[in-house]
């Protein structure tokens, strides 16, 4: 039977709901523009999977406090400053089926709402005195930009390697979800090295939550989002990557060629996503997958048996079985 989120939640469902009330008032403004657009990004927000993380390493590792809120509370505004962002960089109009804070109010109002965002986690921080927690979501911020530089840079000339592809995934998706298992460890009371522990196991969830995305592509599951989108973005995703690298100079020149220039037209897509699951790229993109799992879960075996370790355990498996 398929894993549902509130059940995975039940021994943090308390939590969540006081943290919920917490985090709308940690957004609340005067500037009534401002207000409006905060309540339109609360209401459209998606599975919280993030303070979900946060609350779970804490339990698992010691008690939840006013720390573990605080922490939470930090991870969810400036990750919400960084999507506000993405979707300026990438000029989206839409995420989670919604409309896009620029797609309503322009890109300028939505950089300063980043921006905004940005500054209410450092002055919750600094507020509560929560310096820790402050340094260990801004090493993740870091990695995040770093990780989508890097994939610019690289993706010009479409000849990412499986271990830079790697390290742009590690940055870009890892680093936060890392973060969020750090920080609930940390906002627990935990030692340091309990702390990089957690950090360890959040980063195999997050290159396994990556790799899950990435096969989403190819039609891996009926639902997720529309077939071949990262083909179309020019995207050099771990099925392709390998496809590419069992592929003779003739085919590797070809499917680079469509990708450059003819991913406007849906046959030739389709072309790509045949020549990837023949070459074998989604079975190993699957291997990757579970070994990244297992890894997860053989840094939580340490941990003593809860029933927030029970629901981490839950909630990892539910990240590689998820359809969308």
């Amino acid at each position: 039977m398929a894993l549902k989120l509130e059940d995975i939640k039940t021994p943090i469902a308390k939590e969540m709901d006081e943290f919920e009330i917490k985090f709308r008032a940690s957004m609340k403004t005067n500037v009534f523009l401002l207000d409006k657009i905060m309540n339109y990004i609360v209401k459209r927000k998606g599975k919280q999977m993030r303070p979900m993380f946060v609350f779970l390493s804490a339990g698992a590792t010691g008690q939840i406090s006013d720390s573990t809120y605080h922490g939470a509370s930090l991870i969810e505004l400036l990750h919400t400053a960084s999507l506000v962002h993405d979707d300026v960089v990438d000029n989206a109009n839409y995420r989670r089926g919604f409309f896009s804070v620029n797609a309503l109010w322009k890109n300028k109002i939505a950089v300063l709402v980043g921006d905004f965002l940005l500054s209410r986690g450092l002055l919750l921080s600094i507020e509560h005195n929560e310096i820790e927690l402050l340094r260990i979501v801004s090493h993740a911020v870091k990695e995040m930009s770093e990780g989508e530089l890097l994939q610019f840079e690289k993706a010009r000339k479409l000849d990412i390697t499986e271990e830079v592809y790697y390290d742009v995934i590690r940055q870009k998706t890892a680093s936060l979800i890392a973060s969020c298992c750090a920080v609930g460890a940390s906002s627990a009371g935990s030692e340091p090295e309990v702390v990089s522990q957690m950090r360890q196991f959040g980063e195999c969830v997050g290159m396994a939550f990556q790799i899950k995305d990435d096969l989403f592509d190819y039609g891996d599951d009926e639902i997720g989002k529309p077939l071949g989108i990262d083909i179309k973005e020019k995207k050099m995703t771990l099925p392709l990557i390998h496809a590419l690298s069992k592929s003779s100079w003739l085919e590797k020149r070809r499917i680079i060629g469509i990708i450059r220039s003819d991913t406007n037209k849906p046959k030739k897509v389709k072309e790509v996503i045949d020549h990837v699951k023949g070459k074998g790229g989604i079975d190993y993109a699957k291997q990757k997958m579970a070994e990244y799992h297992e890894r997860a879960n053989d840094l939580l075996a340490t941990l003593p048996e809860s029933v927030y370790k029970n629901s981490l355990t839950q909630l990892v498996q539910f990240t590689i079985d998820r359809k969308s």
